[in-house]
């Protein structure tokens, strides 16, 4: 069994709807509609989908944040209702849009507040701040304002927060969205870090790219269901995608590229038949589908 753990997950909100000028009516929209879900220990496993999959309802229910109409959330063996104070100290959240901090204090201020939350006294609670901010690299702006942080300090101080007291699991929605493309690099390598530190992670990202280069599990979840699951590789030939062989030769003064699905032997194959049929190789690779390209193709067929 996995450390974290859900089985039939689900969850409504009943909203109301325009009925005429002046008048409304509830209408019951199901976010998720059994939602078995398992992540080993010191795994990352991503949750991709459309808004108004799922994934933030998810990953609230397991932050003890919402409670399930039906089924079970479990982290660590305790159940994220009836024993949701031990759960929460086993996680660590972050929320975009995080509305947790107090723009006018620091951010060595905000974080010491979280940390007096948790229990510690004010001398531990900056000695965890101070670790926290020099992790993320922001302890020279400790003193700053938080209303004056960029976006992208922002996310680097709603990651710290998210583990100022320790947590064996993290809870990140969409932790690099709005960051400009270094302070995005910046907070992959601080997850990358927190991986090989042996933490269990969910991550939620609309960019495919890192959820590729950071994920050890993805789960495609569509409609509040989870339709696909797997490593990223696994996941591809799952959905239908397989490499493709290509090959780039110049043929009596002409450029042609061959292509056929496979890999490495499908390429030696074309390369063979190639160079058999007088052509010059200038190039020859496997071409591994984005997980981008997969994801939006089976979005749009679904």
């Amino acid at each position: 069994m996995g450390f974290v753990v859900g089985v039939d997950i689900r969850k409504r909100f009943v909203t109301r709807e325009r009925a005429g000028l002046f008048r409304s009516r509830p209408k019951v929209v199901d976010a998720l509609r059994g939602v078995n879900i398992s992540i080993d220990r010191g795994r990352l496993l991503s949750l991709v989908g459309p808004n108004g999959a799922g994934k933030t309802t998810l990953v609230r229910i397991f932050a003890t944040l919402l409670a399930p109409d039906e089924g079970r959330a479990e982290v660590g063996g305790f159940d994220v209702v009836r024993e949701a104070e031990k759960v929460r100290r086993m996680v660590g959240l972050m929320l975009y849009p995080d509305k947790g901090f107090f723009g006018r204090l620091s951010g060595l201020e905000n974080l010491v507040y979280y940390g007096m939350l948790y229990g510690l006294s004010r001398r531990e609670a900056r000695r965890r701040a101070e670790e926290l901010l020099e992790l993320v690299g922001l302890l020279e702006a400790r003193h700053r304002p938080f209303e004056e942080y960029s976006t992208g300090m922002k996310a680097r101080l709603g990651l710290a927060k998210a583990l100022v007291n320790n947590p064996e699991f993290l809870l990140l929605d969409e932790p690099t969205v709005g960051i400009d493309p270094v302070g995005a690099r910046r907070v992959r390598g601080l997850i990358k870090g927190l991986k090989r530190e042996g933490r269990t992670i969910l991550f939620t990202s609309h960019n495919l790219y890192e959820v590729e280069e950071l994920s050890d599990d993805v789960a495609l979840i569509v409609g509040g269901r989870i339709i696909a699951r797997g490593p990223p590789d696994v996941l591809k030939q799952k959905l239908g995608f397989q490499p493709a062989a290509v090959v780039r030769a110049a043929c009596n003064g002409e450029e042609k590229t061959l292509s056929k699905s496979g890999d490495g032997r499908e390429l030696a194959l074309l390369v063979r038949e190639a160079v058999e049929s007088g052509c010059e190789v200038l190039e020859a690779y496997v071409r591994e589908p984005p997980l981008e390209e997969v994801v939006v193709k089976t979005l749009g067929d679904v």
